[in-house]
């Protein structure tokens, strides 16, 4: 499957996700979740920046009521912006159709954070992701390279290889259901 080119294969991976049923991705999603409650980094982290799921992106709002401070992105212009958010705070739908945080919400910089939680459409064997190819992550962890990060992937969306480019940033770890690897 990763000899195909980026959009064919997001493509690809975004229908095997999203066929998945709903007690399936939530059984995976608290597989990952699990895992990263293991994780040193996980747990020594005060500052996360995390995401919102969408189209079927592991679920991780089982974590959001453990003791951090979560900041969580809304899309302006190229950039995420970041805002600290709590359990009980109020969320809006952004430009993408994506949950985030009031813009009233205090913001915090990236550069705050202990930990940033990748969503991924893919991953692969090499630290590697696949986004939905707005570049606003590789923008992120290229901007913010001394903050730790873990892609977060279903294990049947961790290849061997991806089609990469230039622009593509290595991730430092990517957590699955089934395993948590360092590439850092």
């Amino acid at each position: 499957m990763s000899q195909l080119d980026k959009p064919t294969l997001r493509r690809k991976i975004l229908q095997q996700r999203q066929s998945l049923s709903i007690l399936e991705w939530q059984t995976k999603s608290h597989s990952i979740c699990n895992r990263l409650k293991t994780s040193t980094l996980f747990q020594e982290a005060k500052v996360v920046l995390a995401y919102f799921s969408f189209r079927q992106e592991a679920d991780l709002s089982t974590l959001f009521n453990l003791n951090k401070n979560w900041a969580f992105p809304s899309c302006v212009g190229k950039s995420l912006v970041w805002h600290l958010w709590h359990p009980e705070d109020d969320l809006q739908i952004g430009r993408y159709g994506i949950k985030e945080p009031l813009s009233t919400a205090t913001p915090i910089s990236p550069s705050a954070a202990d930990l940033i939680l990748v969503p991924t459409v893919a991953c692969d064997r090499h630290g590697y992701r696949l986004g939905y190819g707005g570049g606003f992550y590789d923008r992120l962890l290229s901007q913010y390279s001394t903050v730790p990060n873990i892609g977060i992937v279903f294990d049947f969306a961790y290849l061997n290889r991806l089609p990469k480019d230039n622009w593509d940033v290595k991730l430092d770890s990517i957590c699955s259901e089934k395993s948590l690897e360092s590439y850092s």
